[in-house]
């Protein structure tokens, strides 16, 4: 029986979230991408609060261009989030790459959220 892409997104996705899952001291930081916009956030699982969280699809963004998912933005939004775990005290984080390969956009997020100060 043959999957359709989106099967075999949740397939991987499922397969990955069995081996990670966010702590107190260790959070997840997953990524979610869509065709226009990339959504990131950082999220503790045993509490089940998400910590911080950023997007590509903002009001002063949405003007500007029509499709954010690319590599560019991608560096934007790891930065951001980087950013923003830091001022949340959060320093090392478990990589959700939600079913994704590390690839093109993932893979700049992940790099820029790593030069933003995150460890993982």
């Amino acid at each position: 029986m043959a999957l359709t892409k989106r099967e075999g997104l949740e397939r991987r996705h499922q397969r990955v979230r069995r081996k990670i899952a966010g702590t107190a001291a260790r959070p997840r930081l997953c990524i979610h991408k869509s065709l226009r916009h990339l959504y990131a956030q950082v999220v503790d699982d045993d509490a089940g609060r998400t910590l911080c969280f950023a997007t590509t699809n903002k009001k002063a963004v949405r003007g500007e261009v029509k499709h954010c998912a690319n590599i560019a933005w991608a560096k934007k939004l790891g930065a951001e989030v980087g950013q923003l775990a830091r001022t949340a005290g959060i320093e090392t984080v478990v990589f959700d790459r939600g079913g994704y390969r590390y690839h093109g956009v993932i893979k700049a997020f992940g790099d820029a959220a790593r030069e933003a100060g995150l460890k993982f």
